[in-house]
């Protein structure tokens, strides 16, 4: 029988869900309806706010850290590269949450930037998301590629655009944040291992 988890869902408005036609078909909800159908009693929290930065969600780390969840996934990059803010500051931030969290003995998965037309249109945007990879790999900490899963979406013709995404071109809509829930259960059924493309077809 396992032991009931604790998951937090710390990030900005993917998390928070911006492009959801409603609160529950945002990713940390569908998540919990995923996760509760295989881990009795697990409770997933949404900490998400729409337009953060690292600086932004570094502000209120200590209030995730005092919650005590067993898990926070932290859904980061995507403003930081509309903001311009540099990279090797986002880097050091983000190396530093892990940090943190994890002297506080919280797991830690991270979940990389996603596909969109206006992150596609900023110049430097790439970096981050290799940035995420980058430290996810040098502090053994799994990544949800966000930006892999969703081009394999499309190129599978699991979803269309209009399923996958809102029309403001940065956001993900009903049907996109469901198969991210169902990409990230993955990551955490399976002990961590890193969300690939091939969960998409699963």
């Amino acid at each position: 029988m396992h032991q009931a988890l604790r998951i937090v869902a710390f990030g900005s408005s993917s998390t928070e869900g911006i492009g959801a036609t409603a609160k529950e078909h945002c990713y940390p909800s569908a998540l919990q309806r995923i996760l509760s159908q295989r881990l009795p009693g697990v409770v997933v929290v949404n900490r998400g706010i729409g337009g953060e930065d690292v600086d932004d969600m570094m502000h209120r780390l200590s209030l995730i850290i005092a919650d005590k969840p067993d898990l926070v996934i932290w859904q980061t990059g995507s403003n930081d590269a509309l903001r311009a803010v540099p990279v090797a500051h986002f880097i050091a931030e983000t190396r530093d949450g892990i940090e943190q969290m994890r002297a506080a003995g919280i797991d830690v998965i991270l979940m990389e930037p996603q596909l969109s037309e206006k992150l596609a249109g900023t110049a430097g945007s790439g970096a981050f998301r290799d940035a995420v990879r980058d430290v996810g790999e040098e502090l053994s900490v799994p990544v949800v590629r966000r930006y892999d899963l969703m081009r394999a979406w499309l190129a599978s013709g699991v979803l269309t655009h209009a399923q996958m995404m809102s029309g403001d071109g940065l956001h993900m809509t009903d049907g996109g944040y469901q198969k991210l829930a169902e990409a990230v259960a993955d990551v955490i059924l399976h002990a961590g291992r890193t969300a690939a493309p091939a969960v998409a077809a699963n």
